[in-house]
């Protein structure tokens, strides 16, 4: 199969996805994390939007990529304008970016209702832009929005339109399913109805709206499409984009494709995370691929032949894209699912005595409301406590909260705890909006001097369950707490009918799992050996 060029719209149509922003610097840190992810190109934005877009493509022409070129977006020239005068035509040379792209109306209806101009007047439009900017020396792809549309409307005007811009001098022209209502027997039929045509290689571009964004991304391909764009994460406008987390591991592993981005397989995990992290979005745990769930196993017979042979219960090795193997603890769990998890602290068997201990714990926690194959940093510690390898970070002597409200103003939150470090005894006190803020602020008030690593540890997600509805106001809740140093991310869970002290639990596991996974481990490392 030919190969495919990847094109990635993250810092343009991701954009346009509901609560999707990037500061400048984000934007310039995800393109080179892309770049080393092999990407072939990378849609900076359209540069007359804002300044920040236009500082971009300022800032890009000092930057080094080593895989990726750098696209300026931008549209055709109006009606009744000559291109080389056109503001939005002039903005995409004035970028100075080596490859651009214009997007231009292909549906009949758009030419009607919004350019409000004739047919022929915006197969000229097209024809001219695409001319005057390979004439500026640019590498120029042609998008045709609303192709699908507008070839179901009018099969023989969508092909003029693509030939247009294939002889004016595009080097691609992309399909484009705009309104992202397409399924993959409409894409097979556009893509073969064109095929022997003398026109421009031809690309794919394509709205999830239908749920089907990644398998039309395929199907192009499979008909002729020798390049595809998507985003990250399948973040972009209304329900998004075709998520290249997908198409691109379907397209080298699945179908054989040759992309840049096979040799860097493995960036694909670490890539989605971190352009979660940017955008501060909770990554999407079922995604393909790269979610934590994709390669998790959950029931003890899955569990029992994961530790058999791997690959009987995976379509591939989570290594290839840079994901693991997750085996979870529930009350499914069986031993062989314990003794995986506690292979890092030594060799254990399912008749250890430790590991009884634990299979025994785990169902007992788990009648009284916790869960862990949510929260494995707590069921972590469980095991460093059974297996004698567990040093407390914190022993509370006791806290204080009170909840205050005067008049109009805001409510309040007063806290202070007492507390035992390392043989020393803190206190911390804070106030803030709620009794959770507070109870943080105040534990980080009184470990934050002696142990400055705190600083880079901050919470990115914080979720409460009722587990016995039926109690009313007096219910059992479940807290589960996500926290980040930047580098790695892990849960942990509390249950209690107090919803503070459901905090304070998995807030506490929390720092004690850093601590004794990291924080330990690196002292230990940097200590001077003592003796001959």
């Amino acid at each position: 199969m030919d190969r495919v060029d990847i094109y990635d719209t993250t810092l343009r149509d991701g954009m346009q996805g509901l609560e999707i922003n990037f500061t400048l610097e984000d934007k310039l840190t995800i393109a080179h994390a892309l770049d080393e992810a092999g990407f072939d190109f990378i849609e900076g934005g359209f540069p007359l939007s804002n300044e920040k877009e236009a500082e971009f493509f300022r800032r890009c022409r000092n930057e080094r990529f080593m895989n990726a070129r750098i696209v300026s977006f931008g549209s055709t020239r109006g009606p009744g304008h000559k291109a080389r005068e056109d503001a939005h035509v002039r903005a995409l040379v004035e970028a100075e970016t080596p490859t651009v792209i214009i997007v231009g109306k292909t549906w009949k209806a758009h030419v009607d209702k919004v350019l409000r101009c004739s047919y022929e007047e915006n197969l000229e439009m097209i024809h001219d832009s695409v001319d005057f900017l390979v004439q500026e020396g640019r590498q120029v792809f042609f998008d045709c929005e609303h192709f699908f549309d507008g070839f179901r409307d009018d099969p023989e005007y969508a092909r003029r339109v693509v030939e247009a811009a294939s002889q004016a001098g595009a080097e691609c022209v992309i399909l484009c399913d705009t309104n992202g209502g397409t399924l993959p027997t409409g894409v097979v039929a556009a893509y073969d109805y064109l095929s022997g045509s003398h026109i421009a290689p031809l690309g794919g571009h394509f709205h999830n709206d239908c749920g089907t964004a990644v398998a039309n991304s395929l199907a192009a391909v499979e008909h002729g499409a020798v390049h595809i764009q998507g985003t990250i994460n399948g973040w972009g406008e209304r329900c998004g984009n075709a998520n290249l987390c997908a198409v691109v591991p379907n397209l080298i592993l699945k179908m054989g494709v040759q992309c840049t981005c096979a040799d860097h397989l493995s960036h694909l995990t670490p890539l989605s995370r971190f352009v979660a992290e940017k955008a501060n979005v909770i990554p999407d745990k079922r995604q393909p691929y790269v979610g934590v769930a994709a390669f998790s196993h959950k029931a003890g017979q899955h569990a029992d032949v994961i530790a058999k042979e791997g690959r009987l219960m995976e379509h591939i090795d989570s290594a290839k894209v840079g994901n693991e193997r997750r085996v979870l603890l529930s009350e499914l769990a069986g031993r062989s699912t314990i003794v995986d998890k506690l292979r890092p602290y030594g060799d254990f068997s399912k008749k250890s005595p430790e590991v009884e201990e634990l299979v025994s714990t785990l169902k007992a926690r788990e009648r009284e409301g916790f869960e862990y194959e949510a929260a494995e940093a707590s069921f972590d510690l469980l095991m460093r406590r059974v297996i004698g390898q567990y040093e407390p970070l914190v022993v509370l002597r006791n806290y204080h909260l009170e909840t205050y409200k005067t008049a109009e103003a805001e409510s309040k939150t007063v806290g202070r705890m007492f507390l035992s470090s390392e043989n020393k005894e803190i206190m911390g006190a804070a106030v803030a909006v709620g009794p959770v803020e507070t109870l943080d602020d105040a534990l980080r008030d009184a470990l934050g001097p002696h142990h400055p690593w705190l600083e880079k540890i901050h919470l990115v997600d914080y979720r409460v369950r009722v587990l016995n509805p039926e109690k009313e106001t007096g219910a059992k809740v479940r807290v589960f707490i996500s926290s980040s140093d930047h580098t790695h991310t892990w849960d942990t869970v509390g249950v209690h009918e107090n919803i503070v002290e459901a905090s304070w639990q998995a807030l506490v596991d929390s720092l004690e799992y850093y601590y004794n996974t990291f924080v330990i481990e690196e002292r230990a490392a940097t200590e001077e050996p003592t003796g001959a």
